[in-house]
């Protein structure tokens, strides 16, 4: 009889979006359970259909909800009771705090959570102190923990949230990898291409230097929009394609941003996709200015899309990206940074595209989703 994994995250896209396909692969070895909230037009529902395993909806906020979370703290004990699971794995920070502490109370015997980013390092004040305090709970109840970038492990331990033992690095970093085969240029002809550089007024000569991602203040966009805004009055043929949504109510640009990206007829946004690739397909070059990250998904898309990346110098990013080798790596918050490395990449073509074709060698041979999995499994299995 197999044993029994619950795999805990706060919203049902995280378990489609950030662990896609790893749930159908688990399931050959173990009798996988996923939990979340139920999510928009019944999102928990489709996880089920794609990753062809059960779920439970156990309603969970991304905000500090102290009713809301001890709510879902007994609920989540009273599943865990009843399904009796060998391993409860959470992801994401809230489902990691509620999930941690009603599996020790349910006397799980493995309780495991993935850090993939900590809000907190951007927080401050009282906010930051609540945040601390929780993040040392969720470790304090787990049994070990497992940081997707071995750049996360350095701020764990200096902010001594706990001890060395109970942290782990699965393979290279990276919650479940990247599938290659799907990220892959060659994918797309120049006919798909045109047809959507036309729809975005994109012409067959422009550089587009794109970005994908939250549209927010801790992602760098602010600083972004600042140096295109400056380095577009300087050079002719260049687009700036933003591929994601606003999060207004959680962290909203700053008027300047808004004014240069309702203004700049050279500035596109798409809003959200549901295919990223065809939009890194008719780009040149990923500009991913973030002031935080767990380990970014977009960095490793982008690198098996064969783009050279201008990142931040921050855990995750200078992971993936080698400085010169597949990208440039500039300091965080700097505006100025940002427009002499995009200006670096305008100037030097042949040298970016290079960097480019490494960054695709490089996510196939150390980023591989096969290889995540496997290394996960491995770990499960000796448990």
């Amino acid at each position: 009889m197999k044993k029994k994994i619950i795999r805990v995250t706060t919203v049902p896209l995280s378990l489609s979006g950030l662990l896609e396909g790893q749930l159908k692969f688990m399931s050959n070895y173990f009798d996988i359970l996923a939990v979340s909230s139920k999510g928009k037009d019944n999102a928990l529902a489709k996880v089920s259909e794609s990753e062809n395993v059960p779920t439970i909806a156990v309603e969970m906020t991304r905000k500090i909800t102290p009713f809301k979370d001890l709510y879902a703290v007994w609920q989540l004990y009273k599943l865990f009771k009843k399904e009796k699971p060998f391993i409860v794995h959470s992801h994401t920070p809230k489902a990691g705090t509620l999930s941690m502490l009603a599996a020790k109370l349910a006397r799980v015997p493995h309780r495991l959570h993935t850090i993939a980013g900590l809000p907190l390092v951007e927080a401050t004040g009282f906010k930051r102190f609540i945040l601390n305090v929780v993040e040392k709970i969720t470790y304090k109840c787990a049994t070990k923990i497992y940081p997707n970038s071995f750049g996360l492990v350095d701020i764990i331990i200096e902010h001594n949230f706990t001890n060395k033992d109970k942290l782990k690095v699965i393979a290279n970093g990276s919650s479940n990898g990247i599938d290659t085969s799907y990220f892959d240029p060659v994918i797309f002809d120049d006919e798909v291409k045109l047809e959507l550089k036309t729809s975005l007024n994109i012409s067959e000569d422009d550089f587009v230097f794109v970005y994908t991602g939250r549209l927010v203040a801790d992602k760098g966009i602010n600083e972004l929009m600042i140096a295109f805004d400056k380095i577009d009055k300087e050079h002719n043929k260049i687009k700036l394609l933003l591929v994601g949504t606003y999060e207004n109510e959680l962290d909203p640009l700053l008027p300047k941003s808004m004014e240069i990206i309702q203004n700049n007829k050279n500035v596109s946004c798409t809003g959200w996709v549901d295919d990223v690739r065809p939009y890194f397909a008719i780009s040149n070059a990923l500009v991913f200015p973030s002031y935080r990250e767990g380990f970014p998904n977009v960095v490793m898309q982008s690198g098996a899309m064969e783009l050279p990346s201008i990142v931040t110098n921050i855990n995750g990013c200078n992971e993936i990206i080698e400085h010169e080798k597949q990208g440039l790596i500039i300091p965080v918050k700097d505006e100025n940074a940002i427009y002499e490395s995009m200006n670096y990449i305008l100037l030097h073509q042949e040298k970016a595209k290079k960097m480019g074709i490494n960054s695709r060698t490089n996510i196939v041979s150390k980023f591989e989703r096969k290889k995540v999995w496997e290394a996960l499994l491995s770990e499960y299995q000796k448990l």
